[in-house]
């Protein structure tokens, strides 16, 4: 309970520091990010990737779900959150970066995720910003995979569109405020 409270206080001040990158308040509500991951084969994957990880709300169910020997590789731009994020999971399978999703493709290599996880939020991020990201998530993904996005609104939604062929979308209500769930497939080649 402690530190959920604590995690809520951290969020809060990365929120307060850095309000177009965080994007929200409080960190993503524990139903929203199950019916996430829900939309996604997550337990049949070997290589997850997580965008905004914030104070580990959906990395730690990721990881319950991971199974032994698949990795998640997660990024977080905030370098306070990032360090939390390292102590915090102190698990072989995780690999924690602090950088900008938009430089994704730079910690993949040639490697696809077989799903990727996006709480970024992209409707308060800067246009060209949000282009750039969106424009990485295509060729981040394996044949086969899924991208999930959790957003507070579907603006982004006809932007999904443009990216993948197939997108499934639902409101999941149990979240402040509640969430858009999507998840992507068929990246549209560019």
């Amino acid at each position: 309970m402690i530190e959920r409270v604590t995690d809520r206080l951290r969020f809060l001040g990365a929120f307060l520091a850095h309000p177009r990158q965080v994007g929200a308040v409080l960190p993503t509500s524990r139903t929203a990010v199950r019916d996430m991951l829900d939309m996604a084969d997550v337990p049949g994957a070997d290589l997850v990737v997580e965008l905004g990880a914030g104070t580990g709300a959906q990395t730690q169910e990721i990881l319950a779900r991971l199974r032994p020997g698949a990795r998640l590789i997660t990024l977080e731009i905030d370098p306070r959150l990032a360090k939390l994020l390292d102590e915090r999971f102190d698990d072989p399978r995780v690999q924690v970066v602090c950088d900008s999703a938009e430089n994704l493709a730079d910690h993949l290599g040639d490697a696809r995720a077989d799903v990727v996880v996006s709480a970024l939020p992209y409707t308060s991020l800067e246009p060209g910003l949000r282009r750039r990201i969106l424009d990485v998530l295509p060729g981040a993904v394996a044949p086969g995979g899924t991208t999930v996005v959790i957003q507070y609104s579907p603006l982004l939604l006809p932007e999904l569109r443009k990216r993948f062929g197939a997108v499934r979308w639902r409101v999941t209500p149990w979240n402040v405020p509640p969430a858009f769930l999507f998840a992507c497939a068929d990246p549209v080649e560019g």
